[in-house]
């Protein structure tokens, strides 16, 4: 599918009427926030972006947790909160929701950070685990009107992942561990979710 038939398919959404919520899940690397972010700003005042990363445990919890090298598992995360926020967003009162966002120049949440005002029409919220069937990420993929999971070929999504990583700050052997280590774990548990999206997607394709 091309950029075009995807923009206006989230248009679409965003014309419907009542608050509308469209997920976009895949393994680390694939595209997800550049695509969201993309979605968004064409989207000109119409969408949000509400990252699942905002619900990362900080980092003192997951070393009290022993869990820092595993960052990025589902058990690395505060599911049940992020499957809180998504109720309020779905159902939207008279007041803004705010959402916390993961900065990752510091390799933390930060609270309260992106406001969702109750007149917006649609919310774009990406991350690896929206299709998960494991409680409480199960509940996820039921508050999402659809579902995009993004798939390149796993040597470009690789070659993404290390980039990044090494945008941030690491070595190159630093990058290449963790994509090939954690981040290639994680992504295995994350291709076996993808046959319950409504799209699935390869990013490299778009243009």
């Amino acid at each position: 599918m091309k950029w075009p038939d995807l923009l206006t398919r989230a248009q679409a959404l965003a014309d419907c009427g009542d608050r509308r919520i469209l997920g976009i899940t895949g393994a680390p690397g694939a595209g997800k926030s550049t695509l969201a972010r993309r979605l968004v700003d064409a989207l000109d005042g119409a969408a949000v972006l509400v990252g699942m990363d905002g619900y990362h445990l900080a980092q003192a919890e997951l070393r009290r947790l022993d869990r820092a090298e595993r960052k990025g598992a589902p058990d690395t995360f505060d599911a049940a909160g992020y499957v809180a926020l998504l109720r309020r967003l779905r159902n939207p009162d008279a007041d803004t929701v705010y959402s916390p966002e993961f900065r990752r120049a510091i390799e933390e949440p930060i609270a309260a950070a992106v406001p969702v005002p109750t007149g917006l029409p649609l919310v774009v919220t990406e991350g690896n685990y929206l299709l998960f069937d494991t409680p409480p990420w199960s509940a996820v993929r039921g508050l999402l009107d659809e579902v995009w999971f993004l798939a390149p070929d796993e040597r470009t999504r690789r070659e993404w992942l290390i980039a990044r990583h090494r945008q941030y700050g690491r070595t190159d052997q630093q990058a290449a561990e963790r994509a090939t280590g954690s981040d290639e774990n994680n992504a295995r548990l994350i291709a076996s979710t993808a046959a319950r999206a409504d799209l699935i997607l390869d990013p490299t394709q778009f243009d």
